[in-house]
């Protein structure tokens, strides 16, 4: 991607009937380190990759919780996550208060990829530079969706957003018919094998409870984060992974 002419605002088309300043946001989500969501009857699963800026800093947040039955992992802009989802909380809250029921996931997605649309079609805004992967839990079971900087939104079985997702999105392909049937332990390591695909090819980069992160909800769950120690049983899963062939990594689970 280069700049030309027909990039200078979000508004104006090329003669290809494309808009880059979208295309340069959605790259952006790209640069991001990568996020894994599964979820098969019962639960839904995040697993995400922190990053740091320095061996003195701290990592930066990838889980938000946004409800006691909603939360989100991002890919892009740490501080765009920020602002939605100030915004997806105080939308449940409204909700709460007015219908005195949790909201649907369906229905805040909706109004979350409107706000990404809006700053598509304004002169004055920016496309938001941030992808998310928000799982749920309410009355028709577990959910798990991708929102995009171009306003669109997708419900997926199993899905992964950031850098190198396409290695995670390769094994969750190859599994993901099988997700229904796993306890949560089994959809937990799933998730963490698939996160293990994005860090494979990196020499100086391993999984390690530093480093990693996982979320949880469904029926009778609330939305929880686990990190540090607690991510430990999984990250032993993924060593022992690690030891056998590609072919026998299901058989492990």
């Amino acid at each position: 991607m280069f700049r030309n002419q027909y990039d200078t605002d979000v508004t104006t088309f090329s003669p290809q009937g494309r808009l880059h300043q979208i295309e340069y946001a959605q790259e952006a989500v790209k640069q991001g380190s990568a996020v894994v969501g599964v979820r098969n009857k019962n639960y839904a699963v995040l697993a995400t990759l922190k990053r740091t800026t320095s061996d003195l800093a701290s990592t930066q947040k990838k889980l938000f919780p946004i409800d006691d039955h909603i939360g989100m992992a991002i890919a892009g802009l740490t501080a765009d996550a920020r602002l939605l989802s100030k915004y997806m909380r105080t939308e449940c809250l409204n909700y709460k208060y007015v219908y005195e029921c949790p909201m649907p996931l369906s229905r805040l997605v909706l109004r979350v990829a409107d706000k990404h649309q809006i700053a598509t079609q304004r002169v004055s805004k920016r496309p938001f530079g941030v992808g998310l992967l928000i799982i749920g839990y309410d009355q028709q079971g577990p959910h798990l969706y991708e929102t995009s900087p171009s306003g669109e939104y997708w419900e997926y079985q199993a899905m992964s957003i950031g850098a190198r997702a396409q290695s995670a999105r390769t094994y969750l392909e190859k599994v993901f018919e099988t997700l229904d049937n796993c306890s949560l332990d089994q959809l937990c390591r799933h998730a963490v094998l698939a996160l293990r695909e994005t860090v494979a090819a990196l020499k100086d980069m391993e999984l390690s409870t530093k480093n990693c992160a996982l979320a949880i909800v469904g029926k009778d769950l609330k939305f929880t984060i686990y990190e540090d120690e607690d991510v430990l049983p999984y990250l032993d899963v993924v060593q022992a992974a690690s030891l056998q062939p590609m072919d026998g990594q299901s058989s492990t689970l």
